[in-house]
């Protein structure tokens, strides 16, 4: 395609979601990892991926950082980070026990939910939480209360849900659901427990509901939405199954450019395009650009939210940071 033909006179455009990309929390956990390779230098070991995005895991990879499965795999007294996803207790004494240099990337959202099941499990109530099994976060949470917890992976998971007392019974969530199955599932067990309480604030994080939010207003114009993320990134996989509810002729997930496929431009004339909330910008930049040269030049974003939420660092990865800055002074 020559750059007359691409141009906005072809009738192609982009929808460009916004918000997008990186979340408060990613943004914290990634610096925590660059921080600590600064500071410590490398190899910094990394407890799971410090958020699910391939190609920010290999770029920490090229700077020092090793990732791991298990505190077991990391040599005694060295550094390891924990990721964003929180951990269970247990890890934390893992660490200790190998006298490991541990710091907590857990987004402060997550650790929010990890309080609220320690509250409600030491009132003695039956905790029910929303979310995806095997993944990172619900371990971590369940593992705060293991003998209150139990997991319900979507509405018909609630029809087999039992309970001690269905007078005292409250839903807590993994932060990076689909808003509209979460609330689906939560009116399937009311029916069951008309008593069960909520948490006392969303448990799914803003991020996740302003993304999933904005492809909802741009799936409908779509002939096709593209989500750049990962395949084990909740939030990126729940923004391709929101844009289909919402009306999109298809939806795609890819890593990078160079996985999509022509034949899914075809036929179409409006591409709805956002990231999941690990992914850095630059990955988005490159898709426009790759589109742009296939006729999709005429670029239009679409702002449903502002977010200006920050998260500062670890407390212990501050501690020494300033310990350093005091040495060198």
């Amino acid at each position: 395609m020559t750059e007359a033909q691409a141009t906005p006179q072809t009738g192609k455009r982009v929808l460009l979601a916004k918000p997008r990309g990186y979340c408060a929390g990613v943004d914290r956990a990634v610096q925590t990892v660059e921080e600590a390779l600064t500071l410590y230098g490398a190899p910094i070991y990394v407890r799971k991926q410090i958020v699910h995005n391939k190609h920010v895991v290999q770029t920490l990879e090229a700077k020092g950082a090793i990732f791991v499965e298990e505190n077991d795999e990391v040599p005694e007294g060295a550094t390891v980070i924990f990721s964003a996803h929180g951990v269970a207790p247990e890890v934390h004494e893992q660490a200790r026990a190998r006298s490991l240099r541990a710091i907590d990337a857990t987004c402060p959202l997550v650790t929010k939910v990890h309080h609220e099941a320690k509250r409600f499990a030491a009132e003695d109530y039956d905790i029910l939480l929303i979310g995806h099994e095997g993944h990172e976060e619900v371990v971590g949470t369940t593992g705060e209360a293991p003998a209150h917890i139990q997991l319900v992976d979507g509405p018909e998971d609630a029809d087999r849900v039992t309970v001690r007392d269905p007078n005292k019974v409250v839903w807590l969530s993994q932060t990076t659901l689909s808003v509209d199955e979460t609330l689906e599932t939560v009116a399937r067990l009311k029916k069951r427990l008309p008593m069960l309480q909520s948490p006392p604030s969303d448990d799914i994080c803003y991020a996740t509901s302003n993304r999933q939010q904005v492809v909802k207003e741009i799936a409908p114009r779509c002939d096709v939405v593209i989500v750049v993320g990962s395949r084990n990134s909740s939030n990126s996989v729940r923004l391709v199954e929101v844009a289909l509810d919402a009306g999109a002729r298809a939806g795609y997930l890819v890593d990078f450019a160079s996985e999509i496929d022509d034949a899914w431009l075809a036929e179409a004339r409006t591409v709805g395009l956002t990231s999941g909330a690990s992914v850095p910008d630059e990955l988005v930049q490159e898709v426009l650009a790759h589109l742009a040269v296939r006729g999709f030049a005429d670029v239009e974003e679409i702002v449903t939210a502002n977010e200006r939420l920050t998260f500062s660092l670890p407390q212990e990865l501050k501690r020494d940071m300033r310990a350093a800055a005091g040495t060198r002074s």
